[in-house]
């Protein structure tokens, strides 16, 4: 993914030079476009004074503009802090911060609203960026002194604060730890304030990013939100096999993809019969042992005959349970499964327009018809060259 400033010219890539931190807000993971920005405001109306800033990790946040500066997007600000004042970035100025804050329940008329400073000027760049390169080689050691305290948690990020007065650190963990130790020793080692948050697995994903087995960027980390609990029930409905190395994802956690489809599974189950429910036949009791949702098929066993399946539709399966609440049997189920004719019969098309890949190389030529063919050249040669005559006179 890239911007019309990260696209290519004349074959060679642009990029907007500004070393991880797009200038237009486009390469980033949860963005919107502004398709407001070429559009004056009608006489009398006034920018809305609220700005959307983003910050490490696509954490954003947003503040109020009651300087009235003039700022757009890919402008570096210092906005107000708990304590000092923290660096970041603008992602969206005008109407759409009107849109995204009452989508996030954002309230816009109070008094404890955060405040833009200024414009970040070149020495809060400077302490911004050398504070940022403390953040890697500080998580190694941390995540050494937890190991030695014998913490069960994870660090996974630190995130400084622009004027480099604090450090956030975050830290994954699956019951409640006790680090007050920790915190004095960071404190101690790294000479700055402190603040520990913890979040989620799903969340650390998210922060982190990375590529999924379908190939893609996690979706957590570029566009998903809401992070909804997914349960095992959700694979079974899909009949996909409990492997947890296959429907876990980079978080530890079953794939929030599971949930994607099963709206469409549990509309198409509806027609299907419970698959608890046994079928009453003159031959014996059917119980079902396996069902398809795509064709609307299923298959059934006599107990006791439990390597014999029969195969019937839905319907077939509907009308033998309402039979047998009428306290009727069927003779038997093969009368239901002779209808069901299954086509093996493969049949493949070709898509491409082409009649073979190999369509341009020259046949080959085996080599003993070419071997043959040398022979019988010399075969020729043989009887077309002269022979010598003795003309010598006695």
């Amino acid at each position: 993914m890239a911007c019309a400033s990260c696209s290519t010219k004349d074959g060679q890539p642009k990029g907007c030079k500004n070393n991880g931190t797009c200038g237009t807000d486009s390469c980033n993971k949860l963005t919107v476009f502004d398709w407001l920005s070429n559009m004056s405001l009608p006489n009398g109306e006034k920018p809305f004074n609220w700005v959307e800033v983003r910050y490490k990790n696509g954490r954003k946040e947003y503040y109020h503009n009651t300087e009235n500066l003039t700022l757009s997007i890919g402008d570096i600000v210092a906005t107000q802090a708990q304590s000092g004042h923290d660096i970041g970035m603008v992602t969206l100025t005008g109407e759409l911060v009107r849109v995204q804050m009452k989508r996030k329940s954002v309230p816009e008329n109070i008094e404890e609203a955060l405040k833009i400073y200024r414009k970040a000027s070149q020495k809060d760049i400077d302490i911004w960026s050398a504070a940022r390169d403390k953040e890697e080689p500080m998580k190694v050691k941390a995540r050494q002194f937890a190991i030695d305290l014998n913490l069960q948690m994870k660090i996974s990020d630190i995130e400084f604060q622009g004027d480099a007065s604090k450090a956030t650190f975050y830290y994954t963990a699956e019951d409640r730890v006790d680090f007050r130790e920790l915190i004095k020793v960071f404190a101690r080692e790294f000479r700055t304030r402190i603040e520990m948050k913890q979040v989620g697995f799903r969340q650390e994903a998210a922060r982190l990013g990375g590529i999924g087995s379908c190939g893609r960027e996690l979706c957590c980390s570029t566009w998903l939100t809401d992070f909804r609990s997914v349960s095992t029930s959700a694979a079974r409905y899909q009949q996909l096999s409990l492997n947890p190395q296959k429907l876990a994802g980079q978080c530890g956690k079953l794939k929030c993809c599971l949930n994607y489809e099963l709206d469409t599974y549990m509309d198409a189950l509806k027609s299907f019969p419970k698959t608890d429910i046994k079928l009453q036949t003159e031959k014996g009791t059917a119980v079902c042992q396996k069902t398809d949702i795509f064709k609307g098929h299923l298959w059934y066993a006599y107990e006791g005959e439990w390597m014999n399946w029969h195969k019937i539709t839905t319907e077939q399966a509907n009308e033998i349970i309402e039979l047998n609440n009428k306290n009727k049997k069927v003779a038997s189920l093969e009368e239901f499964a002779s209808n069901v004719i299954e086509d093996t019969k493969a049949e493949f098309e070709n898509v491409v327009g082409q009649d073979s890949l190999t369509r341009f190389d020259g046949p080959k030529r085996s080599k003993k018809r070419k071997t043959n063919k040398n022979r019988n050249n010399r075969n020729k040669n043989r009887k077309r060259k002269p022979q010598k005559t003795n003309n010598d006179p006695k």
